[in-house]
């Protein structure tokens, strides 16, 4: 059977190289582990989709059922499932974030 947030949840991920699912947008995020997110992205200069879970309801839901993960932000890379906010850090201290960004072939800038 057909599931149209599932539907949705991958469409975004195949058609963006990275994708955020955030509480608020990358402008206004409304939690303190979305937001860090934003800065560790923003700071390795990549570009990427930040899709508002709040706007919602059934995505804020499906996401996590969608990769059995409990918590939100949720990162993907190249529809890949990478992990939420406490990986997201751990990968961007000891540099896996641009490894991992330089082998799925997605364009950033170096950090500092």
């Amino acid at each position: 059977m057909s599931n149209p947030v599932f539907d949705r949840i991958q469409s975004e991920i195949s058609e963006n190289a990275v994708v955020l699912y955030m509480k608020g947008t990358p402008v206004f995020p409304q939690c303190g582990f979305s937001a860090r997110a934003v800065q560790i992205l923003s700071h390795v200069g990549v570009p990427f989709k930040g899709v508002n879970v709040l706007e919602d309801g059934e995505l804020r839901e499906g996401i996590k059922s969608f990769t059995n993960w409990p918590t939100i932000p949720q990162l993907y890379v190249k529809g890949e499932f990478v992990g939420g906010c406490d990986i997201l850090m751990e990968m961007f201290q000891n540099g896996e974030l641009t490894a991992l960004l330089d082998e799925k072939g997605v364009p950033h800038q170096a950090a500092a």
